[in-house]
């Protein structure tokens, strides 16, 4: 039996259909059982008020500011040293061995567990540098775990920008970097701030690299310095999930609702700023 193309299209665009659905209501079961579990536990108290009786009453308004400054100096460091890498490597780099070596580096560096960055973290900025656990330690290791993401993401972006804009531009008088900064940067900032949210997004939940470098189990107390412990919300919900007794399930999915929250709302900035930019592209 011949089966007409058009037959062939439908079945096809069926089965992406199929696939697409299968990849997206997961997510939204989990979100789902998110809220429902953990609404109930959302009120001013638990956003605003410092943690009691064990983290068993109380709020989680340590944790939210902790995480909130530990992904503040995450970014402070990440976003720099990962956009200029990402511009040397496409704009400045001639292609040898040793560039590709290190792309070939950058890439397997997205790919290591994060346990062992936290492990990195821990040998080279808490022991031998001696910071300490500390907000500094702990946003120097997410920055290294993210930077691989924000680079390879900011390199696909740098690279979708036609080659014409660079030569219109040079023609005109301009320098490189004058080129690379009002001509190259500009259109590629979607893409790029495409890499720098997922990079973020991740070092916002990761547990592993912020227990070895700047956790504190139970802190009820702001920081007063980048060389203080603090409470994050991923290390403070896998210590309610798993070493205080008798907490409240709408506790615990509180807090996770709150994470996911966080993350949701760092997205949808991104999302808003990157569209305005597109808007403005003339190609």
């Amino acid at each position: 039996m011949i089966i007409s193309p058009r037959h062939t299209q439908k079945i096809a665009f069926s089965l992406l259909s199929l696939c697409t659905v299968l990849v997206i209501a997961p997510v939204f079961v989990i979100i789902a059982l998110i809220v429902i579990r953990g609404g109930p536990g959302i009120s001013w108290e638990f956003l605003t008020a410092m943690p009691r009786m064990g983290m068993k009453a109380g709020g989680i308004f340590p944790a939210i500011v902790g995480t909130l400054y530990l992904v503040s100096v995450t970014m402070l460091f990440a976003i720099p040293f990962g956009v200029l890498a990402a511009v040397y490597l496409v704009e400045y780099a001639r292609d040898h061995a040793l560039k590709r070596f290190v792309e070939v580096a950058i890439v397997n560096l997205a790919g290591v567990p994060s346990i062992v960055f936290g492990l990195f973290g821990l040998g080279l900025f808490v022991v031998f540098l001696k910071m300490g656990t500390s907000i500094l330690a702990g946003a120097l290791t997410l920055a290294i775990m993210t930077l691989p993401v924000i680079i390879t993401s900011t390199k696909e972006a740098l690279s979708t920008v036609p080659r014409s804009f660079r030569e219109v531009s040079l023609s005109l008088g301009a320098t490189g970097w004058q080129t690379i900064r009002h001509a190259v940067l500009p259109n590629a900032l979607p893409g790029i701030l495409t890499g720098i949210v997922l990079g973020l997004s991740r070092a916002a939940g990761e547990t592993a690299p912020v227990l070895f470098t700047v956790a504190a189990f139970y802190l009820p107390r702001l920081p007063h310095s980048f060389f203080d412990q603090v409470m994050v919300l991923p290390y403070h919900l896998y210590v309610l999930s798993t070493q205080v007794p008798n907490v409240k399930p709408e506790v615990q999915y509180g807090t996770a609702l709150v994470l996911v929250g966080m993350v949701l709302i760092l997205n949808l900035f991104a999302v808003i700023i990157r569209a305005r930019f597109r808007r403005r592209k003339q190609w």
